[in-house]
């Protein structure tokens, strides 16, 4: 796994344990709801993470854009489908977005790296 990737997963993983383990109830609620929301229901799973990621794109999020990327990958998005998704999200929040676009084509390409 790729330093880039291996980070990002790790740093989040051990955040997210300790924010849980505060057992705050509404935090422990918005975890709930965000899993349940990207499961499959008449939108599958694919379609879901797709829509995540112009959303996390278009409000500048790149932690966001890092997880819904890894999820996409996992879920069998290619390439080609991710470009035009870089593309709705560009054309949806403007030109803001491209600085948003280079890293999450340099954490694609890390991805990508990874499969081989």
């Amino acid at each position: 796994m790729s330093k880039l990737v291996e980070e990002f997963n790790d740093y989040r993983t051990r955040m997210n344990e300790v924010i849980l383990s505060k057992n705050n109830l509404v935090m422990k609620r918005l975890w709930n709801l965000d899993t349940n929301t990207y499961e499959e229901g008449a939108l599958d799973k694919k379609t879901k993470e797709m829509l995540g990621l112009v959303a996390s794109m278009v409000l500048r999020c790149d932690d966001c854009i890092k997880y819904h990327l890894g999820k996409s990958y996992e879920l069998g998005v290619t390439t080609e489908q991710m470009y035009e998704i870089f593309a709705v999200a560009n054309i949806v929040g403007g030109t803001i977005v491209i600085p948003h676009t280079r890293r999450a084509a340099e954490y694609w390409e890390e991805l990508q790296t990874n499969a081989q």
